[in-house]
């Protein structure tokens, strides 16, 4: 249900992998991808310093504390996800720490939004070096994937990608504490509640565990995502879908709570969601590529800036 495709054969030319992309997108919004050629030091590396963060005691992350959208330490209790589906749901069982592009447009109110300064804990210095590689590596990653979205369609490969000149993104890296630390979930708590994302395409590394991610698959509904250490698991978001006409299914997730059978499990995820220009304007594809001819363009920044708005708490 949930393919793996290999990039490197894609770029070798494969013309299996378009169809295969285009299938699965319509139906979970989700696929593996191996062949990225991220080396998997890099990703161990920043989930080192991470967590090496993360155990810092919590009036030492305070002074990095910031709310959705900002850059540094999310504490617990601020977001809940499953808000941005329209029903009230308890906060999301995580702490996060956020970075974002150091590509500022020069004026100051798009700056302020969406190209502020990143925040760095100068009890890890380490985390700025390795994440600064990650992020290098998933925006090349990000653009692939893209032109791989258009070229699954039978479009120029550049369709995406010449609306991302200075893209913004987010990387999360997300601390799932153990049922241990956080206690009984209450009742409708998750890791993460369930929902779409809000830009084009997000690139999760991620460890495997009890309380794990799980896919709603069209005609299937909720199951496990299948796992591969080698493979980057990729969904699409609600901006890409918007733009393929809604052809394509915004992937819908959620990250379980803590188990009883597994007290102890604590998982770090490494969260990478790509955008595009904060003014990019996205033009819905019409039928009969794309299944709706009742879409009106967006810009990117105010269609995500709203779904942001949505999952803060408080």
């Amino acid at each position: 249900m949930i393919p793996t495709i290999d990039l490197a054969a894609w770029r070798e030319g494969d013309p299996t992998i378009g169809p295969t992309v285009d299938t699965a997108l319509q139906r979970a919004g989700f696929l593996l991808a191996a062949g990225h050629g991220v080396d998997d030091a890099l990703r161990a590396d920043v989930r080192a310093a991470a967590r090496r963060f993360f155990a810092l005691p919590t009036e030492v992350k305070q002074k990095y504390s910031v709310r959705i959208g900002g850059r540094g330490w999310l504490a617990p209790g601020v977001e809940a996800n499953g808000n941005v589906e329209g029903v009230e749901t308890p906060p999301d069982l995580k702490e996060s720490f956020a970075v974002g592009p150091d590509t500022p447009t020069g004026d100051p109110e798009v700056d302020a939004v969406w190209f502020p300064p990143n925040v760095w804990p100068a009890e890890v210095p380490e985390l700025q070096e390795a994440v600064g590689r990650y992020v290098a590596a998933m925006t090349t990653v990000s653009l692939e994937l893209l032109e791989l979205c258009a070229d699954a369609l039978g479009l120029q490969r550049d369709a995406l990608t010449a609306l991302a000149k200075n893209p913004t993104w987010t990387f999360n890296i997300n601390r799932y504490p153990p049922l241990r630390e956080v206690g009984e979930p209450a009742p409708g708590q998750f890791r993460i509640g369930a929902h779409t994302d809000f830009g084009t395409v997000t690139v999760l590394d991620r460890e495997p565990g009890a309380g794990g991610l799980q896919v709603d698959v069209d005609g299937a509904g909720w199951s496990d995502a299948p796992y591969d250490p080698a493979a980057f698991t990729v969904n699409i978001g609600d901006l890409l879908a918007h733009w393929t006409g809604l052809r394509w299914r915004s992937g819908r997730h959620r990250v379980l709570p803590p188990q009883a059978d597994a007290p102890d499990e604590e998982l770090v995820s490494l969260v990478f969601f790509f955008e595009l220009d904060h003014d990019a304007l996205v033009t819905p594809l019409a039928p009969p590529l794309g299944r709706r001819a009742d879409l009106e363009p967006v810009v990117s920044a105010p269609f995500l800036r709203e779904r942001l708005d949505a999952i803060s708490v408080g």
